[in-house]
């Protein structure tokens, strides 16, 4: 569905929920991860482009400086105060739009009431940065209504501290850094210590990004993320270093003995994952596909065997891709985002795309009893007000 189809939709959404047009809508993309995972908060390197899939936002101001969302994913409202700070509160998924205008507040906006309908085709829960979309959507909307433009990396930043504080979630750069700052057939080689963000030409048209959601999300996500980053912190500590950003797999192999073995192994999948990342960003440069592939499947095993983020259902996806091979149109394969389900991410040379989808719904659906949700993206552009 093209954004100005969704943009139509949700103005008339908008409509029957509160009686008039919306003034503004604004939207701002999910983003996919080509290799390079769990190394932001190790300030290392990530390799994301945004996807064709969006959150969008239509509103209007109100006059009680009240905010009332409502949302057609959930079918649920929400509904908080701006007169004074804004706190946390139920619905969930709320808490992404209070973190923001929470953020706004704290930076000296005075934020105003508006009313809202929020609605996405980013798959929710599935590693493509559903929650980060919506906050970036969240303040491109408030930047709207104020007049105002934040810098994208402050604006990032922000969006960030929402996840954090609001969500509970120790989220890295990378989900809302891609929302921001994404360009349209780029990629983002993007630096997590110092913030900068290199686009990478993704222009190829015999190649296609194919995003697998496995449609299952298992539940111990959150807590398993924060226990890694606590193991990747340990590593740091003993290995004397600011980040494992910092840390080479020689002295890691020197440091052996003193680790627990579990945090030998998050450490040296961050610091290959660290290696592998700036690869692709040059094998993607040169066009080098069959390279790009096996830094994939690479990328895979390491997030498999030396991080175990990966499940039964991912591990299957990129089996039936590894089956498939470059002879029935796949290049490589990979798991994408925090992992324990969600998404895979292969490449997949274009002419061959309705074949390769065909094959691994089936074979997915025969192994796991699941039916997997298949699309396609060009890199996307970032966050932007559509009216």
């Amino acid at each position: 569905m093209s954004l100005d189809v969704l943009a139509a939709r949700i103005a008339d959404r908008f409509e029957k929920c509160f009686g008039h047009r919306p003034r503004w809508l604004v939207a701002a993309p999910g983003r996919v991860n080509l290799i390079g995972e769990h190394t932001d908060y190790n300030d290392g390197y990530v390799l994301p482009m945004a996807i064709d899939r969006y959150t969008l936002i239509a509103a209007s101001r109100n006059p009680q400086r009240e905010v009332t969302l409502n949302s057609v994913t959930t079918g649920e409202t929400a509904a908080f105060s701006v007169r004074g700070k804004v706190q946390r509160g139920e619905p969930a998924w709320s808490n992404y739009v209070r973190g923001v205008v929470a953020g706004f507040q704290q930076r000296g906006t005075k934020v105003s009431g508006f009313d809202a309908v929020i609605d996405s085709t980013v798959p929710f829960g599935g590693g493509v940065s559903s929650s980060a979309a919506l906050e970036v959507a969240t303040a491109t909307l408030i930047e709207a209504m104020g007049g105002e433009s934040l810098d994208p990396i402050e604006k990032a930043l922000l969006c960030q501290r929402a996840e954090h504080e609001f969500a509970g979630v120790p989220c890295g750069i990378m989900d809302q850094f891609t929302s921001v700052l994404a360009q349209e057939n780029h990629a983002l080689l993007l630096d997590c210590r110092s913030r900068t963000a290199t686009p990478v030409p993704m222009i190829d048209p015999a190649i296609t990004v194919l995003i697998i959601n496995t449609n299952v999300r298992h539940k111990l996500v959150d807590g398993a993320y924060a226990s890694r980053r606590s193991q990747c912190e340990t590593a740091a500590s003993v290995l004397k270093v600011p980040a494992l950003r910092d840390a080479t797999l020689k002295t890691l192999i020197s440091a052996q003995k003193q680790l627990d073995p579990v945090v030998f192994r998050r450490a040296r999948h961050v610091i290959t994952e660290n290696d592998r990342t700036v690869q692709a960003a040059n094998a993607i440069r040169a066009g080098q596909w069959p390279l790009m592939g096996q830094l994939m499947y690479a990328s895979h095993a390491s997030l498999r065997d030396d991080y175990e983020v990966s499940c039964v259902e991912l591990d299957a996806v990129v089996n039936i891709c590894r089956s498939l091979d470059d002879q029935e149109g796949v290049i490589g394969c990979r798991m994408t985002g925090a992992g324990f389900g969600g998404c895979a991410v292969s490449l997949v040379q274009t002419d061959l795309v309705p074949h390769v989808a065909k094959k691994i719904s089936e074979a997915y659906e025969n192994q796991t009893e699941n039916q997997a949700g298949i699309f396609s993206s060009r890199p996307a552009g970032g966050a932007r007000v559509l009216r």
